[in-house]
């Protein structure tokens, strides 16, 4: 390769105006700090939809309810996955290019471990043998 070709590769992955409308689009309060996994875990833990998940795990949790956590763990992979995979605009691309969107891997993790525990602590106890 080039330098030729490797200049314009550059210039094209270099950050420009529109990689800045990215970041004003997706985070509009953004200070210029590159967003952490875990930053990015507490922005995304703070969304409406991932509260309203917590909550309904929580009561699926207090009840014991099999069905409640199978509904909440079945709600928690649609989230991530519109989280992780849907981004037809390709803003998301282009903020986590520019640094002001993190990744979500943290958060993703901590829900695969939330769904494992509401799985675990609501499956049917065993009846001993009499």
């Amino acid at each position: 390769m080039g330098p030729f070709r490797r200049g314009l590769i550059l210039w094209l992955l270099w950050p420009t105006a529109a990689l800045a409308e990215a970041c004003a689009t997706v985070r509009p309060g953004w200070d210029g700090t590159p967003m952490t996994a875990l930053a990015e875990a507490v922005f995304l833990a703070g969304t409406v939809p991932v509260l309203i998940l917590f909550l309904a795990t929580a009561a699926a949790l207090r009840f014991r309810s099999q069905w409640g956590g199978l509904a909440v763990v079945v709600l928690w992979t649609g989230l991530i996955t519109v989280l992780s995979m849907v981004d037809p605009s390709g803003l998301q691309a282009a903020a986590r290019a520019q640094g002001c969107v993190g990744s979500p891997a943290l958060f993703i993790g901590i829900v695969a471990a939330i769904c494992v525990a509401t799985i675990l602590y609501t499956a049917p106890l065993k009846q001993r043998p009499d």
